[in-house]
């Protein structure tokens, strides 16, 4: 992983300092997408991503793989005001499609408490899926509250807060093409798992 911290670029009200660039990403979201399509060779997946900050990796990842697949979408609330998890998480929005009998991948764009990853392991395990995988561009194990199992990962990454590639601070900054990380004085909503 190459980051590239002398690296400053000014958005909107703050400073960003990049964390992975947009070279280094793309270059692991391939390696990660010709890894998945050997494992899934002869299987049709369902990727499932979790709304919104996993949509942009979600996009990457698919482009990488060269088999067939399927995608579908979930979103979770549990983080309230400021830049850490409520420690409760709501289902917001389900699945459209039934995911029994079938080989899953859950997408995260970032793995924190793990409290996420575990409320959406649990409830789609309910659902019989043949078998059921997680894979996250961003793994903050400093931060892990839950152990959960993490099949697929891009990037282990400190307690930093970050943001880009998706990821966002009060629904800001997801159109950064780069992981990136706000200054300290920055405090924002965001919706980190």
């Amino acid at each position: 992983m190459t980051q590239s911290g002398a690296e400053t670029r000014t958005v909107p009200s703050s400073s960003v300092r990049v964390m992975i660039d947009e070279e280094t990403i793309s270059s692991r979201v391939a390696e990660m997408g010709a890894q998945l399509s050997e494992d899934y060779t002869g299987k049709r997946p369902i990727l499932i991503a979790v709304l919104k900050g996993a949509s942009v990796f979600l996009s990457d990842l698919v482009r990488a793989m060269d088999i067939d697949l399927e995608m579908d979408f979930l979103s979770l609330k549990s983080y309230g005001t400021g830049m850490t998890s409520s420690g409760k998480v709501h289902l917001v929005h389900d699945l459209r499609d039934n995911i029994e009998g079938r080989d899953v991948i859950l997408v995260e764009g970032v793995v924190d408490t793990g409290l996420s990853v575990s409320f959406l392991l649990d409830l789609l395990s309910e659902r019989r899926p043949r078998s059921l995988k997680v894979c996250t561009l961003l793994d903050k194990v400093p931060c892990r509250k839950n152990p959960v199992p993490l099949d697929y990962v891009g990037f282990r990454i400190g307690d930093e807060f970050v943001i880009g590639y998706g990821m966002d601070a009060a629904e800001t900054y997801r159109q950064l093409p780069y992981v990136g990380v706000v200054d300290s004085e920055a405090s924002h909503e965001d919706s980190q798992e």
